[in-house]
């Protein structure tokens, strides 16, 4: 058995995958070995390159679904097959549930659940008829899993669409899986709006077990693994990346004074 995952020869899509998280993922995909292409509303300023290779890029809207159709009906003639999508476009901006209506919140929901239902179903078109099957990732959140105030409606579509994954990977199998990379916090070229200066982002990043924030390429070599035959016993899972989650607040309110001693009943 080889010791580094190839995926020569297979095509892969992924949406939103011209920046950060994206990217980080298309990178990944591309140093494997696969044809990558990414989409978006709006075409990267630089384009995506990984190992001497550079993945395709297209534009489109992926709340259009006419559009999103004759995307992947694209994907399929230029490149004949599709082997891996992943859903990773997506994101919302921080909005308290009173603030803005009831269709700006709709539209979140819009963006990170319904048009990865959409894609998701092009992309079965593709991939149920040819030999091999496919591969379908979605990328999650820990949003989707606790109270996310300020992203209500981002927490709730990122809850349906793990859901949503492993529906799928009941109604569409044995020929496609599907699977939730569920993400904690990513070091982004964005991080600065949400966390600061690099001491802000150490700071957060102390907050994670694993003692950092992280990395897209971590992010981009769980999709790898999910996308590949060593994959192939894997649907309906939601692997979590998130660097063993979230310290419990209990802990740091907590002080060494007025902490509760646990009585011994035996002795070590």
């Amino acid at each position: 058995m080889a010791s580094v995952i190839e995926l020569s020869g297979a095509v892969a899509v992924v949406t939103g995958g011209t920046r950060g998280v994206g990217a980080g993922i298309a990178r990944a995909l591309l140093e494997a070995g696969a044809e990558v292409v990414t989409c978006a509303r709006r075409a990267p300023k630089e384009p995506v390159e990984a190992g001497g290779r550079t993945a395709r890029f297209l534009p489109v809207d992926l709340r259009d679904r006419e559009a999103t159709v004759a995307f992947f009906d694209r994907i399929r003639e230029d490149h004949g097959r599709l082997d891996t999508l992943v859903n990773n476009a997506g994101g919302t901006p921080y909005r308290m549930l009173e603030e803005g209506g009831a269709a700006r919140h709709a539209r979140v929901v819009e963006l990170n659940l319904l048009a990865p239902l959409t894609a998701s179903l092009a992309a079965y078109d593709v991939m149920r008829d040819q030999s091999g099957g496919g591969s379908i990732v979605m990328v999650g959140s820990v949003s989707g899993s606790r109270p996310s105030p300020g992203t209500a409606a981002y927490g709730a579509a990122k809850a349906g669409l793990e859901h949503l994954a492993r529906t799928m990977a009941v109604e569409w199998a044995p020929r496609i899986r599907v699977n939730t990379l569920v993400l904690g916090m990513v070091r982004t070229e964005l991080s600065h709006l949400h966390y600061g200066d690099e001491d802000g982002v150490a700071a957060v990043g102390r907050t994670v077990p694993l003692g950092r924030l992280a990395e897209p390429s971590d992010i981009g070599d769980a999709c790898v693994f999910l996308a590949s035959d060593r994959a192939s016993y894997i649907s309906g899972a939601s692997l979590l990346v998130h660097g063993g989650g979230e310290r419990p607040a209990f802990l740091d309110a907590a002080t060494a004074g007025n902490r509760p001693t646990i009585p011994r009943t035996s002795t070590p």
